[in-house]
């Protein structure tokens, strides 16, 4: 892997330690559940290994598994202040008052992107800043609709991307996409209690869903059937040209409305036409390289729904940035910096259009949309190749939030 796509999947890392604890502020109480720590069998060989490689006691349950979210945890990063400040193109700003669902009807299974920057090939299992950042912005917000729950697994480390292609990085994607499924399983088995859940991932994060998706979902009339929806934007989901369902996925569309079930809503962010060099929104290419099977190219083209055409439908996009993330990383107005709230939102600042050019197929975000507005929008920090893959999920926040909640509502009629 070339070292424009290390410094890539870097950006999400970068964003999240700009953020520091500002994005999420100190957590709130979690809804009441029994902790990870808490299984009778505590001693077991899988819970000894887990904590051996690093992960933390008090998060680790008997199955080895980390939970860096999960109900009834002391400290979730997925249960933060998500006050945000409203910055509208003219007059004053206002404070916006954030829901915390205190008993959801649904759960999310969230997979952290590549944040890590332990200087091994792969992450060992001990919480760093970077990973509980990274949940406070792309993760904690869901919590207006959902339980989340989001594993610790050993992800390819940034320093690890550059031997991607080799033997080593081969391997090192297969034990974190192990360690994943063994989550899912054990999330399954111990949590689910036939709830409905979303598949949330975002860069490596979506590589690692699409691949538990393919292999534990899509081949089940059951599995699909609990999903209520999958939301996995920067990890090259491929259907083919033209098609919704196909290529990555057999059985589980293209979301194509907001009370569809059992879907799938990925996407690639670009504020320009992406160069053909470009590592997301072309088949094979960049991130493509992190998912464990890959994915057909022949024919195929990477999947794109635009989240803000199926909630509110006209393709405005609702986003969500930190407030002193955002000052740092797309040098927003100063004037913000003494706002309240660690995070702020632009309404009728960007929309977004699902395009497709030669091999490529992406979310375009055309920003401002009104002529003169002098708020400042976000810019492909890394470069054309990278598109505006940082911001992903964070432009788009407060449509999917209300789009899982729209699904939650189709998915409970229907049961």
């Amino acid at each position: 892997m070339s070292k424009q796509l290390v410094t890539l999947l870097l950006a999400v890392g970068t964003l999240a330690a700009c953020g520091g604890t500002a994005a999420g502020g100190s957590a709130l109480p979690s809804t009441p559940a029994s902790p990870a720590a808490s299984s009778p069998a505590s001693g077991s060989s899988s819970r000894q290994a887990a904590i051996a490689n690093g992960a933390d006691p008090a998060r680790t349950d008997a199955a080895g598994i980390e939970w860096l979210c999960q109900p009834g945890l002391a400290d979730n990063p997925c249960r933060s202040n998500d006050t945000a400040t409203v910055v509208p193109r003219t007059g004053p700003t206002t404070l916006q008052k954030a829901s915390t669902a205190t008993n959801p009807p649904i759960d999310c299974f969230f997979i952290v992107p590549t944040v890590s920057r332990q200087r091994s090939l792969s992450a060992n299992l001990q919480i760093q800043k970077s990973e509980t950042t990274t949940v406070e912005l792309e993760a904690s917000r869901f919590s207006a609709d959902c339980d989340v729950y989001a594993p610790v697994y050993p992800e390819v480390t940034l320093a690890g991307l550059r031997q991607t292609g080799k033997a080593s990085s081969q391997a090192a994607e297969k034990q974190a996409y192990q360690v994943v499924q063994a989550a899912w399983q054990d999330y399954l088995a111990h949590y689910n209690h036939g709830r409905g859940v979303v598949v949330i991932g975002h860069s490596q994060g979506s590589a690692m869903a699409e691949e538990l998706l393919r292999t534990q979902v899509d081949p089940s009339l059951q599995a699909r059937q609990r999903l209520v929806s999958a939301i996995i934007p920067g990890g090259n989901v491929v259907v083919p040209a033209g098609k919704q369902v196909g290529g990555t996925f057999q059985h589980l569309p293209a979301c194509t409305t907001a009370t569809q079930l059992h879907c799938v809503v990925a996407y690639s962010s670009f504020n320009a036409t992406p160069p053909p060099t470009a590592y997301f929104s072309i088949p094979g290419q960049g991130v493509s390289l992190l998912v464990p099977t890959p994915n057909p190219t022949e024919g195929m083209q990477v999947m794109c729904v635009n989240p803000a055409a199926l909630v509110p439908g006209d393709g405005v996009a609702e986003p969500y940035l930190p407030s002193s993330a955002g000052n740092a990383a797309i040098k927003a107005d100063k004037s913000l910096a003494s706002v309240p709230a660690p995070w702020q939102t632009t309404p009728d600042l960007y929309s977004a259009a699902c395009t497709h050019r030669g091999d490529a197929s992406w979310l375009q975000i055309t920003a401002p949309i009104t002529p003169g507005d002098t708020r400042t929008v976000v810019t492909p920090p890394e470069g054309p190749n990278t598109g505006l893959h940082r911001f992903d999920i964070t432009l788009f926040l407060g449509n999917l939030v209300t789009l899982v909640q729209q699904q939650t509502r189709s998915y409970q009629s229907g049961r």
